[in-house]
């Protein structure tokens, strides 16, 4: 092996070193006593600090997780699906109907792309509250909006290597314009659609601002559910609940990412190089 490749080899396992040792310190704190947390969050528990299971029984008991993760289950499914469905042939259009309307459409889903949450979350919460959209429906559409921006950038530039030949055999043999989209186009934009749906997933899942900002303590997700149920009087927390419900948390996108992470590798590099 030569050394360039070995510095670049242990400069990856430094990295992934660094990126997963947070998540070892909450996985190994789960199974502490809260004192013990508090006073040595980097230690491995010891007979006196060894709490068991029992964090995950009392986290389970007072968050509700149950309902709160059908919930999320529910909102995630959902609001990736309209994205992937709507900004899929949102990008197919603008990209093959380059016009002066298109260019300046496309200009602004760009831009949506750099306008920070915090300008918006005030003016969008009054908004989403008086047109009674404050409910998990509701949410959905708010996550169609914010996920259009970058869902559109990358398949946009992935419709651009899609040679157009195709869809006018398409048009020759009768198919329509929808026929063209989920028969012709759709399918070839399968590697960047499921990029677009793990990334997402992912940001849905571990939202929690928004949730708490549209759907409040009444329809609490998973997050939400944690941080209320965790959170005690004058400021107090349980901590050991808390790591526990994050370690429960966490398990089923972290699954979901290695079962597909070869898609958004697959697809980023569509997207890039093609477009």
């Amino acid at each position: 092996m030569k050394k360039s490749r070995v510095g670049t080899f242990i400069l990856l396992i430094f990295l992934s070193a660094v990126f997963l040792f947070p998540i070892f310190v909450v996985f190994l704190n789960s199974f502490k006593t809260k004192f013990s947390i508090m006073g040595n969050p980097f230690s491995f528990p010891t007979a006196d600090t060894f709490a068991g299971l029992e964090n995950y029984r009392t986290g389970i008991q007072s968050a509700g997780i149950i309902g709160s993760f059908g919930r999320s289950v529910f909102i995630t499914v959902l609001s990736v699906a309209a994205i992937v469905f709507f900004t899929s042939m949102t990008a197919w259009y603008l990209e093959r109907e380059r016009s002066k309307v298109s260019r300046i459409i496309s200009s602004l889903f760009i831009f949506s792309m750099i306008v920070p949450f915090q300008m918006v979350m005030y003016t969008m919460t009054y908004v989403v509250t008086k047109i009674h959209f404050n409910n998990p429906l509701g949410i959905i559409i708010a996550y169609l909006g914010f996920g259009s921006g970058l869902s559109v950038f990358m398949l946009s530039g992935f419709v651009k290597s899609i040679p157009y030949e195709l869809e006018e055999a398409a048009e020759i043999d009768g198919c329509t314009p929808v026929q063209t989209f989920f028969r012709i186009v759709f399918p070839i934009l399968k590697p960047t659609a499921i990029t677009v749906a793990i990334l997402n997933a992912m940001w849905i899942w571990n939202d929690y601002l928004l949730p708490y900002l549209i759907l409040g303590s009444r329809y609490k997700t998973l997050p939400v559910a944690i941080q209320i149920a965790m959170q005690g009087a004058y400021g107090s927390v349980n901590w050991g609940g808390f790591m526990a419900m994050l370690v429960l948390a966490i398990i089923p996108i972290i699954v979901f990412y290695l079962f597909c992470q070869r898609y958004i590798i697959e697809g980023v590099i569509a997207g890039a190089v093609k477009g």
